[in-house]
C-alpha cells in the first residue's frame, strides 16, 4: 500500500516503470487509484492500489505534488512522464488535465490520455485556411469529432504524424469552405486544438497584399497585427472569470522562425516579420481603405487571424501565421482589383508549396527537443488573471478548464 507522500509515489512509480493514474473512478475526495504495470510488459497491470490525498493537496485537486511526482517519476523510469486513465464518462476531467498538456491516445476501456509531456514533445496545430484543407504524408492518420464548451469546431479533428511530431489538422471554414470568415467558430477551433493536446499552433492563411514588396506568391511569417474585426467573439474569459493577456508580441518569434526556415527549404520565397490587418469581411476592401492601411504602414490584408491569435494567447498555445499573397488587394493601380477568380489562381500554387512546408516543419520539429516558449507564451495566465477568488463564478470556471485549467486547479 502506498503511502500518502508524493516522495513515496515517486518511488513506488519509479520502481514500477511507470504508472496510471485513474481519476474519476470514484467519488471526487475520497482518494485517487494508480496502476503500477506488471512484468508482463505494457499494458499488463501487477496491482491497483489507493492513494490517500492528504488535505492539503486536496485543496488543489488531484494535487498539483503529487502530480509532479508521478510525471518526474515517469521521466526517470525512461517514460515520456505520467500516464492518466480516465472514466469516458467524465468529460471535464478529461477536458482539465487536456489542458495540463496530457494528449488523448484513443478510447479503450477507458479514455486514455497520454503523457506527450507539452516540456519535450512537440503537438503541431495547424489550422488551414482558404485552399488549404489537407495536409500530406501524414501517417496513422485518423479522424475526431469533438465538441467543446463553445459549440463544434469548424469541422473534424485530422490527427497524425510525420516522423517524431504529432499534427492536428483543422480547416477554418470547414471542408468545401462552408464559413464566412465571421461565422468561423474561432474559440471552438482553439478550445479543440487545445484539449487535443497541441502545445503550438501554425496558421496557413492566404492574404492580400498592401505593399510592392509582397508579390503574389510570396509567403510572410506575420509578427504583428492590427485587428479591425467587429463581429466576433474575441475572448474565452467574461462576467465572472477576467483575463487580461498581453498581445504586445502576439506571434510566438521562435515557431514563426521555423515554420519561415520550412518555406525557404522548400524552395519559397518568404518574408521574415510583417504586419497582418484584420478586416471583418466578407467582401475586399475598397480603394479607400486599402490606401488608409497602406498609410498605417501594414503589409497584408486577411479576414481570419483575429481574434484566432488572440484567443490562442488566452489558451496559453504558442502561436504563428504563415501569410500566403495571392493579390495585391486594390490599391495597385496597374494591378486588376482582387476577386475570388485571380485569388484561386495563385492558391492554387501557393497551396501545394504551403503543404510541402509543413512536411519540411514537422521533419524539423523532430529533431529538436520542445522546451516552454522563450517569450513565456505558455504561462502568460500567470500574470493575466484579476479576478479574486472569492468573485470567481464556478459555473464559469468549470467551461474554463480545457483553456485554463493549469492556473485554475481541478
Amino acid at each position: 500500500m502506498f503511502r500518502e507522500t508524493p516522495e513515496t509515489v515517486a518511488a513506488q512509480i519509479a520502481k514500477g516503470g511507470g504508472a496510471i493514474l485513474l481519476h474519476g473512478a470514484e467519488p471526487i475526495g475520497s482518494g485517487r487509484w494508480v496502476a503500477v504495470p506488471g512484468p508482463g510488459g505494457q499494458g499488463a497491470w501487477m496491482e491497483v492500489k489507493r492513494i490517500g490525498v492528504l488535505p492539503a493537496y486536496r485543496k488543489q485537486g488531484l494535487g498539483a505534488v503529487i502530480l509532479a511526482a508521478l510525471e518526474a517519476a515517469g521521466r526517470e523510469a525512461g517514460k515520456a512522464g505520467a500516464q492518466l486513465a480516465i472514466r469516458a464518462d467524465q468529460p471535464r476531467l478529461i477536458d482539465f488535465y487536456a489542458g495540463l498538456g496530457y494528449q488523448r491516445a484513443g478510447d479503450v476501456e477507458l479514455t486514455t490520455v497520454n503523457p506527450l509531456s507539452p516540456m519535450n514533445t512537440w503537438t503541431l496545430g495547424i489550422i488551414g485556411g482558404s485552399g488549404l484543407y489537407a495536409i500530406d504524408g501524414l501517417e496513422n492518420r485518423r479522424e475526431e469529432r469533438v465538441v467543446t464548451a463553445w459549440g463544434a469546431p469548424s469541422d473534424t479533428l485530422v490527427r497524425g504524424r510525420i516522423g517524431k511530431v504529432e499534427l492536428v489538422f483543422l480547416p477554418r471554414h470547414g471542408q468545401g469552405h462552408r464559413l464566412t470568415p465571421t461565422d468561423v467558430p474561432y474559440r471552438a477551433n482553439i478550445a479543440a486544438l487545445k484539449a487535443a493536446g497541441c502545445t503550438d499552433i501554425l496558421s496557413i492563411s492566404a492574404c492580400g497584399s498592401l505593399q510592392e514588396q509582397y508579390a503574389p506568391g510570396d509567403f510572410v511569417a506575420v509578427d504583428q497585427f492590427i485587428d479591425r474585426t467587429f463581429a466576433r467573439e474575441k475572448t474565452f474569459f467574461g462576467p465572472g472569470m477576467v483575463a487580461h493577456v498581453s498581445m504586445a508580441q502576439p506571434v510566438c518569434a521562435r515557431l514563426s522562425g521555423l515554420a519561415a526556415d520550412a518555406v525557404a527549404a522548400v524552395g519559397g520565397k518568404v518574408h521574415r516579420g510583417g504586419t497582418y490587418l484584420a478586416m471583418e469581411g466578407p467582401q475586399f476592401s475598397s480603394l479607400a481603405e486599402s490606401k488608409l492601411y497602406r498609410g498605417w504602414g501594414c503589409d497584408v490584408i486577411g479576414m481570419t487571424n483575429m481574434p484566432e491569435a488572440k484567443l490562442a494567447r488566452e489558451a496559453e498555445l504558442p502561436y504563428a501565421t504563415l501569410a500566403m499573397v495571392t493579390d495585391y488587394d486594390c490599391w495597385r493601380a496597374e494591378t486588376e482589383a482582387v476577386t475570388v477568380t485571380n485569388v484561386l489562381e495563385v492558391m492554387h500554387q501557393n497551396s501545394a508549396l504551403a503543404r510541402r512546408a509543413i512536411v519540411r516543419l514537422a521533419e524539423a520539429l523532430g529533431g529538436v527537443v520542445r522546451t516552454p516558449s522563450p517569450q513565456g507564451i505558455d504561462s502568460c495566465l500567470d500574470f493575466a488573471l484579476i479576478t479574486s477568488p472569492e468573485a470567481r463564478d464556478p459555473e464559469f470556471l468549470d467551461r474554463l478548464r480545457v483553456i485554463a485549467g493549469r492556473v485554475l486547479g481541478s
